[in-house]
């Protein structure tokens, strides 16, 4: 089937003023040859054609396969464009369609001779002869959607790249301009699939409606009351019914809290659970993967960390040791250590993972290490954290999957009774608080214990003080945490299984 075909006759005769702007923008070749217009892009009209005849003659199967499949912008004619939008319209609205209705609303709407005229859209019905090579012509549609799309993102690229390098005044601002326009570049590029698959930005209300009753019977149906992903501790999932599809959850403590322990706590419990293991990306400024895999280790074998390192363990723990690493090695868990990692790169990573290995939450360890690519220019360091805040807020949305990161608290605590954190307490920016939907303030009472006694009754007791919650309530979060293996678990029980 050609790809690049010649219009009907009533495109080639239409008037200028009466030419759609779309098309009157493409120069037509002087020669008058049948293909003029429809070279300038990828676009097949016999498909578009063939993909509404088949939606006239099958109108409850192939609209319906239609609208899932595609959108719109799929069709490069003006004329199917809206010939599309109109059989749509008028199947969501009444369940059926047939060619005199269809007609009748092209009328009414005015723009019956915008399309053809009557008798280009009762040929419709004649263009194919058979229904069954619908989805063959709709993945014609979406070829040359896709091609459009790449030559019309790589256009605009080769512009910015130009105007990137017009506009360079001194060295800093250049590196950090280039490195801001590669990050819109790679995220424009990844977009494409996205588009050709789902059209997010143009949904209706009846798509999000869906959505959530969708949500809500799912919910249901697990009978377990959770609306997100299962942390793995109990009272966290009772606060907020799991860890919720594009929300930023910031977990933050002074430092030798154990943060890094519970956020690995959570991705071990996600990761490795039994009958429902997920992909989990974690983001390690602060320490070296090798250390996060000792962490891993102890915790899940349940050995004491200082034995561990110091070599005495015995043969039952060595054996155990084992297993748990075979179970670690074939979870679907992707550290990334690299240091100093700027906002730009770190987004341009989570992309590249979730879009090879469909990862389903992702933490950050932690914040405050993370850099902007415009740091030497920023007024302060309060401005540079804002725009990092904010930068893995819009991720989060982005890729609709939970992140949580987590953040250092500055020394207010230490001079408080019982060293109880507040939201003020967060360090450096008070962005953190606004754009995260989650605040949870980490405190374990031994640190604060004032005698040996006191530190010796209080042993192992955390809290995590949820102090901020956009979509559900504040509490508090009581846990057990077994200082020797860096492992948190339930409250007041023993072992904890996943």
């Amino acid at each position: 089937m050609a790809s690049n075909t010649a219009p009907p006759s009533n495109y080639q005769n239409a008037s200028p003023s009466a030419e759609p702007d779309s098309l009157r923008s493409f120069p037509k070749k002087q020669s008058g040859g049948p293909d003029d217009v429809f070279t300038s892009l990828p676009v097949s009209e016999t498909a578009e054609r063939a993909v509404l005849s088949c939606m006239l003659k099958s109108q409850r199967e192939k609209i319906s396969d239609a609208q899932e499949t595609l959108t719109p912008d799929f069709f490069y004619i003006p004329a199917h464009r809206k010939i599309y939008e109109t059989l749509s319209a008028l199947f969501d609205e009444f369940g059926k369609v047939d060619l005199i209705t269809l007609t009748e609303e092209l009328e009414r709407k005015k723009i019956l001779e915008e399309v053809g005229g009557r008798a280009d859209v009762a040929a419709l019905l004649d263009d194919v002869p058979t229904t069954a090579f619908f989805d063959h012509y709709a993945s014609i549609l979406k070829d040359k959607f896709i091609l459009r799309r790449i030559i019309d993102t790589c256009t605009n690229c080769v512009q910015d790249a130009y105007g990137t390098q017009g506009s360079r005044k001194d060295e800093d601002k250049a590196g950090a301009t280039v490195t801001e326009l590669l990050d819109t570049i790679e995220k424009n590029v990844l977009a494409i699939r996205d588009a050709a698959n789902k059209e997010k930005g143009n949904r209706t209300i009846h798509d999000h409606v869906m959505k959530v009753i969708d949500s809500i019977a799912e919910m249901h149906g697990k009978g377990d009351g959770l609306t997100g992903i299962s942390s793995g501790l109990r009272d966290l999932d009772k606060i907020t019914n799991g860890l919720q599809r594009s929300e930023m959850m910031v977990i933050a403590a002074r430092p030798s809290m154990g943060k890094t322990s519970l956020v690995m706590n959570i991705l071990e419990n996600i990761t490795m659970h039994a009958d429902n293991p997920m992909p989990a990306a974690f983001f390690s400024l602060e320490m070296s993967a090798e250390q996060i895999v000792q962490r891993l280790l102890c915790s899940r074998a349940r050995i004491d960390m200082q034995k561990l390192r110091s070599g005495f363990l015995s043969k039952p723990q060595l054996r155990q040791l084992m297993t748990v690493a075979q179970t670690i090695s074939k979870s679907p868990l992707y550290i990334d250590d690299t240091p100093a990692l700027t906002i730009m790169e770190l987004r341009a990573k989570a992309r590249r993972l979730h879009d090879e290995h469909g990862i389903k939450i992702i933490a950050i360890d932690y914040l405050q290490l993370c850099k902007s690519p415009g740091a030497g220019r920023q007024e302060s360091r309060q401005v540079e954290i804002a725009e990092i805040s904010s930068g893995i807020k819009a991720l989060a949305k982005e890729l609709d999957i939970p992140i949580i990161v987590l953040a250092q608290l500055n020394r207010a605590p230490d001079a408080r009774g019982g060293g109880k954190p507040k939201l003020s307490d967060l360090r450096e920016s008070g962005a953190i608080e606004q754009d995260a939907d989650f605040v949870g303030l980490l405190v374990r009472e031994e640190y604060y214990a004032e005698d040996e006694e006191e530190r010796q009754s209080s042993a192992g007791r955390a809290v995590l003080h949820v102090a901020k919650q956009r979509n559900g309530p504040t509490g508090e979060v009581p846990m057990t945490f077994r200082k020797e293996m860096m492992r948190f678990e339930n409250a007041a029980e023993g072992e904890y299984e996943v």
